[in-house]
Order: structure tokens, then sequence, then C-alpha cells
């Protein structure tokens, strides 16, 4: 199990990436955007979306940092823009992480299945810390 730091960027993760990958002389990074997610009907990718970053990741000195943009509309406070990721291969253990993560605290997005992951979800703990629970 790991716990990597997971940044947030209003629309200039793709520019802090390369900035950060220069830095700490990394391998080039891999951008998934927003457009290349699968479409869903009931919720159309507004256009401004399309090229903003969905995830990319940087191994820096052994540890995984991860990175993304804030979808558009959704709240972006510089300085509150960190979440702890939670990466197992046990679903039976993330899913009681979750549950007790949860227990207080304010769900962002149940635990379901996704394009990418068999069991992800979202959770602020009761003491404001943002949680992503994803298996690996």
């Amino acid at each position: 199990m790991s716990v990597d730091v997971y940044l947030n960027f209003n629309g200039n993760c793709r520019e802090a990436v390369g900035f950060y990958a220069k830095v700490f002389k990394t391998e080039e990074p891999k951008f998934m955007t927003f457009g290349e997610t699968p479409p869903n009907p009931e919720y159309p990718m507004p256009e401004e979306a399309k090229d903003l970053i969905m995830h990319t990741r940087l191994n820096i000195d052994g540890s995984n940092v991860m990175f993304s943009d804030v979808f558009p509309g959704m709240p972006f406070v510089e300085g509150n823009n960190i979440t702890l990721a939670l990466v197992n291969k046990n679903i039976e253990e993330l899913t009681s992480i979750f549950n007790q993560l949860k227990d207080g605290g304010t769900v962002v997005m149940d635990l379901q299945e996704t394009f990418w992951s068999k069991l992800y979800g979202q959770v602020t703990d009761k003491f404001g810390i943002h949680w992503q629970v994803n298996y690996e």
C-alpha cells in the first residue's frame, strides 16, 4: 500500500508538471486529458475542459506525485489543493479504510468502478483531509 500526494492546479497543470519534471530530472510525463475520457451522454464534456489535465504522475526520488487540473466549475483554493491518494491491491481493505474515513466526514464520490479502476472513491474526513481511494 502506498499513500501518494495528489496536487491540483487551476488550468496550468501541464506547465507545472513540465517544470517539476525538469527540476527533478524525471521521465517525460504522460498526460491524460479530460477530453480523452469515455463520453457520457448524461454529462457532455464542456469545451473548456477537453484540454485540461485529468491525470499525470511523476516519480520524484522514489515517491509518486500525481497531478491534475480541477474540472471547470469546481472550487480551487491555492494552498488547499493537495489530496492524499491511497493506492492498494486489496479491495476489502480499501473498502474498510474508505468506510472508516467517511465516518464523520463527507463522501465526495462514493466507491465505484471507473474506466481506470475497479474501485475508486473520494472522501473528505472529519478533519478536513481529502482522500482518494484507488484500487491498483
